[in-house]
């Protein structure tokens, strides 16, 4: 197996979900392991978060990452994914400051459904266990004591937690705007309160006496009221104890998980089912059994449908929505029925639709192309009419500013009048107030490239939409990107607001003046639309082909450490080609529209088994919430679609023997490549339900009508 020798030398600790006490052999459940990626190359970790399939409560430890053998607590749930959680809880298990109190883990044992550590000093353990929108946690003494000491804080500026009687907790706690409460109650008796810190209020610590050495807290959540996460404890769990709500957790992920089945080796199965188990992570519902509080008019909305919050679009729309497409086209359309109901709410198509509202981070209008994306895969089940009119007045009447909402700015009207965002001089003061000068600044390049594909996707959606003499507007905007294409250099280039190209310019080293997260070499092929106009501007496919060649062998011209200075996102590096950030995900993909799949075959399978592996390093960049580990179960299971919009998938090097995907419809698709190995990379001879293919390439409508893709393997690329 593919293992780093450092990781068998860490402590015991590590070896989360080596452990399956409650699995048999070949259960699914026995691959995925949430510490998979815990140790951040350069940028955040991943989690060993616990939650349901797309559900409202998730939990993980508080610590900096795998390598830190202490938790200081445990968020009663994660409001948003990496921005804030709300409420942290510890069992405190030594005689220190119970203030001060962490546990030191001695063993930790992670799985999607539940959670548990033991104490390094005491042996005492802690887990916890989800529903939907409530959980419960166990605390178990080694001595048998019957004495819990149980730390409540809050992790945000203001709130508060209290006991209201002596079997019971309850808080309220603001979130960047908007409020968060729990209730819970224990199985046992609260003996004692003490408060503590500057405000009494935020910080609670009780002794509660138990039957026995065990002690139980049952808790729900809500965004609606204390009352509301009272009623969602008492529907959702109940009397149930913890292993009864665990082993309906556990139903629930081998449900979801095993909608894919895969034959290959342990390790690669571990890593694949790791990233399948990523990607539930979001979006949530945030749907209380009937009602749902919106951040977006901060109204109390009564509804049987789901509401779902938390998507990063710039990343999900690459990957993520695509493969929810195919696993659970209504839950996706579900989701896009979300959106449609925040712009009615706000009157604007939100970017980034978290819990607390709008964030408007990155750049693009990328709603657009998961929407035009579901449309032409034929998922309808949307508002296609008011989706369109929310898209549209994103693009024509909003501000395009990376990190900003609101009306357009003086640099939007230059944008609207010729096509391309104008760029500053290197040491050029920014001249525009709302523009962040500092460190995002304008990415003029980048938010030039990434609405013309956005302007191309609301382009396919306004024949359904009723708005087909408006289609030529957003066609026209599609092809902005040509303004900041330098066909002397065969790079994109910025140019300031004479129409000029910036100099001097190093594509290497333009840092977030120009790119968004990455330089040049990656936003060089962003035109995702328009490839066969790309190639053209490259000059020619062959000279576009060698060009791809070089991103990945380019020297980077400097030192790491100084390169990831100026380019802190660019990580998971192959040449200049950047493997642990979402635009470059495509890349690998495109030599397959150049003629030369062999190419596409070798890349992908060595940064699969380069970057993504079944160890605590194995994530090569912020793995987002599933945005990047989607691209893993593609790219794993052997196809990927290079274009959100054009429901055409394009063949890799699959990673699986066999792959066999159980679709919603009750058919099957299954990919068979024979002879698979690590040496046999490269695909002999491909078959579609016994039809040779000329090209690499199926239909989404296809795939969903089930069917069989044989490849045969080889060690030899077919030229």
């Amino acid at each position: 197996m593919r293992k780093y020798i450092i990781v068998g030398l860490l402590t015991g600790w590590l070896c989360a979900g080596c452990h399956h006490p409650d699995v048999v052999e070949g259960d699914v459940l026995m691959y995925v392991d949430p510490t998979i990626g815990g140790v951040g190359l350069i940028l955040e970790p991943t989690r060993p978060l616990v939650h349901l399939p797309n559900s409202m409560l998730r939990v993980h430890p508080l610590k900096k990452d795998e390598l830190d053998d202490q938790i200081s607590g445990f968020p009663l749930t994660v409001v948003s994914h990496r921005i804030g959680s709300s409420f942290s809880f510890l069992p405190v298990f030594t005689e220190s400051n119970p203030w001060r109190s962490n546990i030191i883990i001695h063993r930790q044992d992670a799985h999607p459904y539940a959670y548990e550590v033991v104490d390094a000093i005491s042996y005492n353990s802690v887990a916890v266990t989800p529903n939907e929108r409530s959980g419960i946690f166990r605390m178990t003494n080694a001595d048998q004591s019957t004495t819990h000491r149980l730390r409540f804080s809050i992790i945000n500026a203001s709130g508060f937690v209290e006991s209201p009687n002596d079997h019971a907790f309850s808080g309220e706690e603001d979130y960047n705007g908007m409020k968060v409460y729990f209730y819970g109650t224990v199985d046992g008796t609260v003996k004692s309160v003490e408060t503590g810190g500057d405000d009494s209020r935020k910080n609670l610590l009780a002794t509660v006496e138990s039957a026995n050495g065990v002690l139980e807290m049952r808790y729900g959540i809500s965004f609606i009221s204390v009352d509301q996460a009272k009623a969602n404890l008492e529907q959702e769990i109940g009397n149930h104890d913890f292993e009864t709500t665990k082993s309906a957790a556990m139903d629930a992920w081998r449900a979801a998980l095993s909608k894919i089945k895969v034959k290959g080796n342990d390790e690669q199965k571990r890593v694949f089912y790791t990233a399948l188990y990523r990607t539930y992570e979001r979006m949530v519902d945030i749907n209380e059994h009937g009602r749902y509080y919106s951040a977006y008019d901060h109204q109390v909305h009564e509804s049987d449908g789901p509401f779902y919050v938390d998507n990063w679009v710039w990343d999900s729309y690459i990957a993520h929505h695509p493969l929810n497409m195919i696993l659970d086209p209504d839950k996706d359309q579900a989701m896009i029925r979300s959106y449609v109901e925040m712009y009615r709410q706000t009157g604007w198509m939100p970017s980034f639709a978290v819990a607390f509202g709008d964030w408007p981070a990155m750049v693009g209008n990328h709603a657009s192309a998961w929407m035009a994306d579901a449309w032409a895969k034929g998922l309808r089940d949307f508002d296609v009419e008011t989706a369109y009119e929310g898209l549209r007045k994103n693009s024509l009447e909003a501000t395009l500013i990376p990190w900003r909402n609101g009306p357009p700015s003086e640099l939007d009207d230059f944008f609207n009048e010729h096509g391309y965002m104008p760029g500053l001089a290197p040491g050029e003061p920014e001249t525009v107030e709302r523009v962040d000068p500092n460190w995002e600044r304008r990415q003029a390049v980048s938010v030039t490239l990434e609405n013309a594909f956005s302007d191309w996707c609301i382009a396919q959606l306004a024949d359904p939409a009723g708005r087909s003499e408006e289609k030529d507007v957003f066609s026209k905007r599609s092809q902005y990107y040509r303004n900041v294409f330098r066909e002397d250099k065969g790079m994109v280039w910025p140019k300031n607001a004479a129409g000029e190209w910036i100099e001097p310019y190093d594509p290497s080293l333009a840092g977030r003046e120009y790119f968004t997260e990455n330089n040049a070499y990656t936003y060089n092929w962003h035109v995702k639309h328009d490839l066969n106009g790309l190639f053209d501007l490259m000059g020619g496919k062959a000279a576009a082909e060698e060009k791809l060649d070089r991103l990945f062998r380019e020297d980077l011209g400097l030192s790491k450490w100084k390169f990831w200075a100026i380019q802190p996102d660019a990580s998971g590096l192959v040449g200049q080609f950047v493997m642990g950030n979402e635009p470059g995900l495509h890349i690998p993909y495109l030599y397959n529209y150049l003629g030369s799949p062999w190419k596409t075959q070798k890349r992908v399978r060595s940064l699969v088994d380069t970057w993504f592996t079944d160890n605590v390093f194995g994530i090569p960049g912020d793995e987002d919430g599933g945005a990047m580990s989607a691209w893993v179960v593609f790219s794993m299971m052997g196809f990927f679609q290079v274009t959100p919009g054009v429901p055409t998938y394009t063949i890799g090097s699959p990673s699986f023997e066999e792959v066999a995907i159980q679709l919603p419809n009750g058919k099957k698709f299954e990919l068979m490549a024979k002879g698979n190995s690590d040496e046999n990379v490269y695909i002999q001879e491909a078959k579609l339900d016994g039809e040779p293919l000329a090209e690499l390439f199926f239909t989404h409508g296809q795939l969903m009508e089930g069917g069989v893709l044989e490849l045969q393997m080889g060690d030899r690329p077919v030229r």
